[in-house]
């Protein structure tokens, strides 16, 4: 059953949307000029990306799988992980951490003459949801993260770079727009609500984002593919929030553990995988492998 769209332009928080604007080799330019407004202060100007293999074996066997959504490389061989996260995860900035030791690992050269030399890796994520930690910091939706030296916040090292964009926080309306930086937030927050270019973004890169993402303009297997990842997406927002809402009333009255529990329920029923409820609910992989066999 095909999906009657409503929508002018694709909703970039899909995984197709989001491919189809920043992941493919016609479209790089868009995302290049996104990373040149996102990194300007650390890079100055990116001349080039090009795309990697977006998939990461560990060391061995039993070292888990990486799968980045986009992996590239600039000029200077750095290297760029942009991840797009849609539902909130208990352990995600320790999934960002361990995701940026694949390209580290891969820097090192082979043979005794390499003196430990690193190039610069920088991760990206893109938020659908706010840190528990940082929600009361209305304002704030962009985090820049280095090492750092706790005494002096003078930074220790400046080749490892993760930037959160909290993207819910976002609020600026079209009038409130001062920066390209702003407009590409503005684009990415709220592209599937317009029904028309705004005169603001009225530039070249945005005019031609606008016509990549219109959807009268997809073929007839692109509309397919599209019509799965959105609905893919909308079901896995749908049962979160329901199961959340649902969890949280029973966890008032039960506790917070019989709360939790009552989510990974829901979601066990929803064909969720343990990974992932685990990362959503924050019990232990033993729990819900118990409530799965119970079910």
């Amino acid at each position: 059953m095909s999906i009657d769209f409503k929508e002018k332009y694709i909703n970039p928080f899909t995984d197709y949307g989001f491919k189809r604007l920043f992941g493919e080799e016609p479209n790089k330019d868009l995302l290049l000029d996104f990373l040149n407004e996102l990194l300007q202060s650390e890079q100055g100007h990116i001349k080039e990306l090009t795309y990697l293999k977006s998939d990461r074996l560990g060391s061995s066997e039993e070292e888990r799988k990486a799968i980045f959504d986009l992996y590239c490389e600039n000029e200077k061989g750095e290297k760029f992980i942009v991840e797009l996260q849609k539902t909130k995860q208990k352990f995600f900035k320790d999934r960002t951490v361990y995701y940026s030791s694949f390209p580290i690992r891969e820097s090192a050269r082979r043979g005794s003459d390499w003196d430990f030399e690193l190039n610069a890796i920088y991760t990206v994520a893109i938020l659908d949801f706010v840190f528990d930690e940082d929600k009361n910091q209305e304002d704030k939706y962009l985090y820049n993260v280095k090492l750092s030296d706790i005494e002096t916040n003078k930074v220790f090292y400046d080749k490892l770079t993760f930037v959160y964009l909290e993207m819910p926080k976002f609020n600026k309306t079209i009038k409130e727009l001062k920066t390209r930086f702003d407009k590409w937030m503005y684009i990415i927050r709220n592209l599937n609500k317009l029904d028309r270019i705004p005169d603001e973004l009225r530039e070249g890169i945005f005019e031609r984002l606008f016509d990549i993402a219109e959807i009268a303009k997809f073929t007839p297997l692109e509309v397919r593919t599209y019509e799965d990842s959105l609905k893919t997406y909308r079901d896995l927002k749908n049962s979160i929030d329901t199961a959340r809402e649902e969890g949280e009333i029973k966890g008032k009255i039960e506790g917070k553990i019989e709360g939790k529990i009552e989510i990974a329920k829901k979601l066990t029923k929803k064909g969720f995988n343990i990974l992932e409820i685990v990362e959503i609910t924050g019990l232990t992989r033993e729990a819900i492998e118990k409530i799965k066999n119970e079910g």
